[in-house]
């Protein structure tokens, strides 16, 4: 069976070392001394290393099951829940009005890394309540906080998000349920949703959806719709529950992965729903919870190439596999281990570099959520949000990938199921695809993100890249290996752009067809960066007599093979998207 070590020592080396958490000015910060974020995240590795790692094969193996309308989870899960519960985890970062703990975001993150990694299925609980609060925080009234929020940020109560339907995924304008007002203010709510994870199960005496419709009459298309509350029991006014909804799970979808969650078909039979927010504005409502969902999804893909490089190693090292063509490492035994042969090292410093990277980009990320939220600071929100797509397309693609890498460790053996390798590439498969494909977020980022608010967040991007590359320009120790390495990429992410500008207004197919590579080229920039960072903080710490010599050194090491092996992508990437269109649309439908 897999197993699972939570990586606390690197998650301190980012939050400290590369952010510097507890020295910023964002409300909050200030207490993110590191023996309290040490404390925090040893915790989280005890209860995801024990108690949901080992739960995670059961949840693949057993799946969900529907007998009559109830939906059964894997054997394990409701008592993993309760703990979880009552360690007061699924609040983490929500506000202590509503009970929740009032962290950070970024403290939130990165205890939601370890929770992903061990149990993604199972994480997906209360990680989508935690979406569907949010959501409710930011738009709800007074009195649907009161009702909903205690509940939800303790996760006696889950949520969902109800978005897509048989005949419209990403086209939500397409969507037929509808929602008829009511005398008393409520509407009645009746349509058919479609892979609502979490949709349904025993784990929690209510759960409360958040489903868009349409409402009789409003304008056409995505222009008319509203996102509204129906819990599956009603609340009465003294908070106790009532009947139940008119909502219901009519069948489970078979996926493959993910086999622990409930991801359902929920029918709403004239069920009772109240508007959230403004009629007609679903869409902005939800995407409070869309923008947290994809970054959480970047993370899951991160996270399950964590698990798998984990479990790759181990393996390398104690597999006996030929001989090192150098010299024999291993006289005493039949042959030498996986781990001495340059392809073997290769592949796992794909996946070592990537998972350190992925890491702090996401933190990274997290930090500027904080930073928008706690200080109102407009930048930071549109930077975040230039960058949220390539979070959470290239850390999934990127992802998916390594855990294929972390099989290819295994040889015959990562085919096989009892070695547990092939749950990790399952389960990351489906965070390319939900919480909008990645095709759509390669669009989203070339057709509206680049040109936000006159294309001001992606300048200030690469004046960050550039102001860092300038203050450190007489540091020797990162000269050739990190920054001129940095320096190139960002020209090719700066050439790529000024081919859209030059191009696309008059071709819109030539800026669409390289945008795929684009969000690639933007995410390898990204963690081109983040490696330079970090190589810096390795530097000033063993400068600074750090004691653990040895991780630092790993950290620079990894860093330049990032730069070296992977950042020349940029280049690829660069060439396919100056090709434009033609060779992407030579081809009618009917050659196809």
């Amino acid at each position: 069976m897999p197993s699972y070590t939570a990586p606390t020592k690197d998650l301190q080396f980012v939050l400290h070392d590369l952010l510097n958490v507890s020295q910023s000015d964002i409300p909050g910060y200030s207490d993110l001394e590191a023996d309290f974020t040490s404390a925090v995240l040893e915790e989280a590795g005890k209860i995801t290393s024990e108690v949901l790692a080992p739960l995670n094969v059961v949840g693949d193996k057993e799946g969900c099951s529907l007998d009559n309308g109830v939906v059964r989870v894997p054997t394990g899960f409701q008592e993993a829940f309760d703990q979880v519960r009552e360690g007061g985890w699924t609040g983490l970062d929500m506000p202590e009005e509503f009970g929740g703990q009032g962290l950070p975001y970024v403290m939130g993150t990165a205890v939601g890394e370890m929770f992903s990694a061990s149990n993604q299925a199972f994480t997906m609980y209360q990680g989508l309540t935690h979406g569907a609060a949010s959501a409710i925080l930011a738009h709800g009234t007074d009195q649907q906080k009161e009702t909903y929020l205690p509940n939800m940020v303790s996760c006696e109560w889950t949520g969902t998000m109800n978005l897509t339907e048989p005949h419209c995924g990403t086209d939500l304008g397409l969507m037929r349920t509808k929602a008829e007002p009511q005398d008393d203010g409520s509407f009645k709510i009746s349509g058919q949703k479609i892979f609502i994870s979490a949709g349904e199960h025993e784990m929690a005496s209510n759960i409360i959806h958040l489903v868009l419709a349409k409402i009789p009459g409003g304008p056409e298309g995505i222009k008319g719709v509203s996102l509204f509350i129906v819990p599956k029991f009603m609340v009465n006014e003294d908070g106790s529950l009532g009947a139940r909804n008119g909502v219901s799970c009519g069948a489970l979808e078979e996926k493959m992965g993910i086999h622990g969650n409930s991801t359902c078909v929920m029918n709403y039979d004239e069920a009772t729903g109240y508007l959230l927010g403004t009629e007609h504005k679903g869409m902005r409502a939800m995407f409070t919870m869309m923008n947290e969902a994809r970054l959480g999804v970047g993370m899951q893909g991160m996270a399950q190439a964590e698990a798998a490089y984990q479990n790759a190693l181990i393996y390398a090292k104690d597999r006996l596999q030929g001989r090192d063509v150098t010299g024999v490492k291993n006289p005493e035994g039949p042959a030498d281990p996986l781990i001495v042969h340059p392809d073997i090292r290769r592949n796992l410093m794909d996946q070592k570099s990537f998972v350190e990277g992925g890491r702090a980009f996401l933190l990274w990320g997290a930090m500027m959520i904080d930073k928008a939220h706690r200080n109102g600071d407009k930048d930071a929100d549109g930077l975040i949000s230039l960058l949220t797509p390539v979070i959470k397309g290239f850390l999934t693609d990127e992802g998916y990938d390594m855990t294929v890498q972390a099989q290819q460790v295994y040889g015959g053996h990562g085919y096989i199921e009892e070695w547990g390798m092939s749950q990790f590439t399952r389960d990351a498969r489906i965070a390319m695809i939900y919480e909008g494909a990645n095709g759509v977020q390669a669009l989203d980022l070339v057709g509206r993100k680049l040109a936000q608010d006159g294309g001001k967040h992606v300048m200030a991007f690469f004046d960050l890249v550039k102001t860092f590359i300038k203050d450190n320009a007489e540091n020797e120790a990162l000269k050739a290996d990190f920054l001129e390495p940095l320096k190139a990429a960002s020209k090719d992410l700066q050439a790529a752009g000024m081919f859209f500008m030059q191009n696309g207004m008059k071709n819109p197919n030539a800026a669409l067809s390289g945008s795929y590579d684009f969000m690639h080229l933007f995410g390898h920039v990204c963690l081109g960066l983040m490696w330079a960072q970090m190589a810096k903080a390795a530097q000033e710490a063993l400068d600074g007599g750090a004691s653990d010599k040895a991780f630092y050194e790993t950290k620079l090491a990894t860093g330049r093979y990032y730069m070296a092996r992977r950042l020349p992508a940029t280049a690829m990437h660069l060439a396919r998207i100056n090709t434009g269109a033609d060779t992407v649309m030579a081809l009618n439908a009917e050659q196809f």
